[in-house]
């Protein structure tokens, strides 16, 4: 890479900011010519691939062992990730809108009917009427909007009153973290219907989202270790993220319910695949009742086979 005038002097720490796109194409026009035969190979290949393409971007590279690559290699590969990152998002978001230029908005009629329907107040969520959401979705000309606009604050679906009741049934009396809990949306409807859940988050959103004071500031391999639960309930976890392995290597878990969507969206589909000590379920009715239906929404439980006695001799933490 060759130095440009707006070329930050500590590019390592200035990465970490969260620089915009603008602002990477500026100081590395170069890297950015790369990215965009990136994307324009993802856009053709349409959704699943630039869904690839985000959970790709979404993790940096790993270390290669033994192996040292110079910093300049290194500083490229992260701009160049986070470029895509960026790229990517914004197309994502003009694909799914239909809205190519100009900023995106509810109107009058469709911004009350999605805040009342889905909303208290703000973001703050409701557990949704499946009546009315029967009634009221189907009217609304500019559904298409929500999920865009409102998942950069953390909001990835709405909790129906029915899934939040069938959730309360299947944990029961049994002691329930929530691992990645965001603003802790899921635990507050359990709880109010009488669940033991205790909300967790290690706060790397703090820049979109504000943290209640039920969420615990605390990462999930931590909560699991604290709080040995029975049950562990998790929403939208990261594609590919390093943190549910613990679940399943924590020998007091008999239950692990996940929210989410396909592999390429949310969750370790490689590690549920791997592990052995549990059996998992596509729960299509848990799943039909997570809104908006539209999102191809899915609710994973994994209960721990009966014939697969609790490790005593592993570690949550590795």
């Amino acid at each position: 890479m060759t130095s440009g005038p707006s070329r930050p002097q500590d590019p390592v720490t200035w990465l970490a900011s969260g620089p915009s796109l603008e602002e990477l194409q500026a100081a590395y026009p170069e890297e950015w010519g790369a990215v965009s035969q990136r994307l324009r190979r993802a856009s053709a290949g349409g959704p699943a691939e630039l869904r690839a393409v985000v959970a790709e971007a979404r993790t940096p590279a790993p270390a290669t062992p033994g192996r040292r690559r110079p910093a300049r290699q290194l500083v490229g590969e992260e701009v160049r990730r986070q470029m895509l990152l960026h790229a990517v998002k914004r197309v994502s978001f003009q694909v799914e809108t239909g809205v190519r230029e100009g900023p995106v908005r509810f109107n009058t009629l469709n911004g009350r009917a999605a805040q009342r329907l889905f909303f208290l107040r703000g973001l703050e969520r409701r557990p949704v009427s499946m009546a009315a959401y029967g009634l009221v979705w189907p009217l609304l000309t500019q559904r298409r909007f929500l999920m865009p606009l409102v998942r950069p604050k953390g909001i990835y679906c709405f909790y129906s009153s029915a899934l939040i009741a069938r959730l309360a049934a299947l944990i029961g009396d049994r002691a329930c973290v929530e691992i990645a809990a965001g603003d802790g949306t899921l635990s507050r409807f359990l709880s109010d219907r009488g669940v033991n859940v205790t909300a967790t988050d290690d706060y790397s959103w703090d820049h979109a989202i504000d943290y209640p004071e039920h969420v615990l500031k605390q990462d999930a391999k931590a909560a699991l270790r604290t709080y040995a639960p029975q049950v562990v309930v998790c929403s939208w976890p990261p594609p590919g993220n390093p943190f549910e392995r613990a679940v399943f290597a924590t020998p007091s878990v008999q239950l692990y319910v996940v929210i989410g969507t396909n592999e390429h969206g949310s969750g370790n589909w490689a590690d549920y695949a791997a592990q052995q000590d549990f059996e998992m379920t596509h729960d299509r009715e848990l799943s039909r009742l997570v809104l908006p239906r539209e999102q191809d929404n899915v609710a994973l439980v994994f209960r721990r086979r009966p014939d697969q006695a609790p490790s005593t001799d592993t570690d949550p933490g590795r």
